[in-house]
């Protein structure tokens, strides 16, 4: 009937045309005109979870607007013209066993739920019925889609997909209402569905037999199913392969490969590595993520490090403070609650009542602390005072957020004190800064490029900003590693933080630092060392620095090599390095392998009865696959030389990637494209504090990269915006300025430093 009635259309000359702004992947908006029917595509919108979703997992998408469309005939009307395959969705519950299952197929497609039933593995008294979608997925029967698995928080709905809609260039459906509808390419569905926790069953209805089952993971470029025609043997290495891949019970092992590549996909690489890995799974509010046991252990041995030292080397002392602060202490400081107030997230009710006056959830805790510190500081005698507490924060993110570099909640470290001179803050804001250097260079295997900020780009309220810089060379762009600041006396005077001087009857205002380390550090590990199998751990945070593999024969039981594994074992723990031994018997040697390697471990043990007969093992090194032979009596050294060796080399690459990115530039004809080669500038410029020029220099530098780029502008919400921003003033010149010769390469003034340049999260 649609076709006929579209047939009829075209017949009559009748065109129906649509005018519309396409945001693009790159967020570049551009004027199209389509042929066909009565919608129009508009940017993405915000507040819609399942949108806030795609966001965050970096999937492009088209939307589209229309009039409510509540039956897939009026659907069809509507949305004739997208160059998508739409879809059918059959929200089902098993009357029997009570299975719930979210079918999704294409709309002209029959389907006969008895065949269904066995597709979908129930039994063959089952009973398919259509049921509640409203309490189920809390959407209305005409928004029923896959995205409304985002609200199956209990995780009750199986997700089932038409293999069919696979081969699709994009499939289109609707995200949680009938008057909005949304295109991503099939594999793109596919990582949004597995991200909710509703990974796809994928339904071919075309087998003669009624269709099977193909349980596949999320791909980088999802191939069509495979034909149905009868295939030529298998050679024999693919044989031996998939034999190799079954363990003792003859059932076929799986693990989910990292298939993106770092260097041609580095931001859907960085997903898989981080979720395939087992360090990150998404939470059900878009922006927060859960910390699994693999990255809080990272988490923990920077955190053992650090914490050591500040209380050994700063005499600092831990302590707590509330998640809340007061609507008038946050507003106290109108810089500092400028600079934080698009990413404040206030509660207002509690309960069913609101509440007399909003309380705003940290973003920092310099407006929580500082009333406190005006009630405990009296004297000169008081001070210094050192603070450092552990905690999360939450910054209700605008841009796009992305595990680990930009999330709503994050775990840090933020440290608090105050001091009666100003020199006696900037020791310790440069003390502080060293050991971030440490952290990042000494356990985290990253170089860092120590600065200040400047004027345009310090903390907010602040006197002075200093960082450390990280580059990662997969994506060509700076991050900043952690940060120490110089308050000043600003603070004080706001709080009325005062102190009787030495000399009597004077009043003094302590200069006060605050610092921060985040949980983003991991993720700069990540980017930074990870390679296409997945993870490369720095050997000093790494939860585990040795695992064990026995290799188990039916001449060589688990009961004989036990003995020998637990010698081992004893040796690596000596010297207290973090081992385990994976003797699990459902997965065999090869996967554990695999396993292992995906995680990062720094060394793999591997324990068979040659090993065994020659008191040996074979030890395998994850950052370049060395392999060596190591007898027992020198296990505890060998395995430190080694991960010594890896922390070495992993600095090295990484500096080496680095250095060759670093380039000098003194005109701004060299600027742009110095920044389009994925490179950090170094560049004379004429003064930190002329935040006018700097704000000019980020716009023409984005207007130039847009037009060399072909596009017309960017979403203002990205965190990757081709704009240059000023990273720091090394604290390392390259050369010493002003020298009388040399200019500004912007505004051609004298240049009185050099200052470090690029594109950054």
């Amino acid at each position: 009937e649609d076709h006929m009635r579209n047939q009829k259309i075209n017949m009559l000359g009748i065109k129906k045309t649509s005018k519309f702004s396409v945001l693009d992947t790159g967020g570049a908006i551009t004027k199209t005109t389509i042929q066909g029917g009565k919608y129009n595509v508009i940017p993405t919108e915000s507040g819609n979870v399942c949108l806030d979703k795609l966001k965050e997992l970096g999937i492009a998408h088209t939307l589209y607007e229309h009039e409510e469309v509540p039956t897939v005939e009026i659907m069809i009307e509507v949305l004739n013209g997208i160059n998508a395959r739409l879809t059918k969705n059959l929200l089902l519950k098993d009357k029997k066993s009570g299975s719930i299952f979210l079918v999704t197929t294409t709309p002209e497609r029959n389907v006969d739920l008895k065949a269904l039933n066995k597709m979908l593995g129930l039994k063959e008294n089952a009973n398919l019925r259509f049921t509640d979608c409203e309490k189920l997925l809390n959407v209305t029967k005409g928004a029923v889609s896959p995205y409304a698995v985002i609200n199956d928080t209990d995780n009750v709905v199986q997700m089932a997909l038409d293999a069919e809609l696979l081969q699709s260039t994009e499939i289109c459906t609707h995200p949680l209402r009938c008057d909005r509808s949304v295109s991503v390419e099939p594999n793109a569905l596919l990582k949004y569905l597995e991200a909710t926790g509703h990974p796809a069953k994928i339904l071919e209805f075309s087998m003669e037999t009624g269709g099977a089952v193909i349980n596949v993971s999320v791909e980088k470029n999802t191939k069509p199913p495979p034909s149905h025609k009868k295939s030529s043997p298998p050679t024999k290495q693919v044989a031996n392969r998939e034999a190799s891949q079954r363990n003792k019970k003859g059932n076929k092992e799986t693990l989910e490969c990292i298939l993106a590549k770092k260097d041609e996909d580095f931001a859907g690489w960085f997903a898989e590595v981080i979720t395939k890995s087992e360090m990150i799974e998404y939470g059900k509010v878009s922006g927060c993520y859960i910390l699994r046991p693999w990255s809080f252990g990272i988490w923990e041995q920077i955190q053992a490090w650090f914490d050591r030292r500040i209380k050994e080397d700063a005499d600092v002392q831990n302590c707590y403070f509330p998640l809340f602060v007061t609507k008038g202490a946050l507003e106290a400081e109108e810089d500092h609650v400028e600079g934080f107030a698009p990413e404040v997230a206030w509660v207002t009710r509690s309960g069913d009542t609101e509440m007399a006056e909003p309380i705003a959830v940290r973003p920092t805790s310099e407006t929580i602390m500082y009333p406190e510190f005006a009630k405990w500081l009296r004297s000169h005698r008081d001070l210094p005072l050192k603070l450092n507490q552990w905690c999360s924060v939450v910054r209700w993110e605008f841009k796009y957020p992305t595990p680990f570099l930009r999330s709503r909640e994050f775990l840090w470290q933020e440290g608090h004190t105050a001091h009666a001179t100003i020199q006696e803050a900037d020791q310790m804001v440069a003390q502080i800064l060293e050991l971030y250097r440490r952290v990042y260079e000494e356990l985290l295997a990253v170089p860092v490029i120590p600065g200040t900020k400047t004027e345009k780009e310090k903390f907010a309220g602040g006197h002075r900003t200093t960082t450390v810089e990280a580059y990662v060379a997969g994506s060509g762009r700076a991050i900043q590693g952690a940060t120490s600041h110089n308050l000043g006396q600003n603070f004080g005077k706001i709080y009325h933080i005062e102190v009787e001087d030495q000399e009597a009857g004077k009043k003094l205002i302590p200069w006060q630092t605050s610092w921060g380390l985040t949980t983003r550090s991991i993720g700069v590990a990540v980017m930074v060392h990870g390679d296409d199998q997945g993870l490369v751990l720095p050997p000093r945070v790494a939860p585990l620095h040795v695992v064990i593999v026995p290799l188990v024969y039916k001449t060589c039981t688990m009961e004989q090599l036990s003995p020998f594994v637990d010698l081992v074992m004893a040796a690596v723990k000596s010297k207290g390095f973090r081992c385990k031994v994976d003797n699990r018997s459902n997965y065999s040697p090869g996967w554990k392998y695999n396993h292992w390697e995906q995680k990062g471990v720094p060394i793999r043990m591997e324990i068979g009865p040659r090993d065994l007969e020659a008191k040996q093992v074979t030890a395998v090194r994850r950052v370049d696959g060395n392999k060596s032979t190591i007898p027992l009596e020198n296990i505890a050294s060998t395995i430190e030389s080694l991960l010594n060796q890896a922390h070495d080399i992993m600095f090295a690459k990484a500096s080496a990637a680095r250095d060759s990115k670093l380039v000098q530039v003194t005109k701004w004809e060299d600027f742009v494209p110095a920044l389009d080669n994925n490179c950090l500038v170094l560049t004379p410029w004429c003064d930190p504090a002329d935040q006018e020029a700097e704000e000019k220099v980020k716009e023409l530098s984005r207007t130039e990269a847009l037009q060399r780029a072909g596009m017309d502008q960017e979403d203002v919400r990205t965190a990757t915006s081709v704009a240059a921003k000023t990273l720091c003033v090394p604290h390392n010149q390259p050369t010493k300025l002003p020298d009388g010769t040399t200019k500004c390469f912007f505004t051609g003034r004298d240049a009185t430093c050099w200052c470090l340049w690029g594109r950054s999260y």
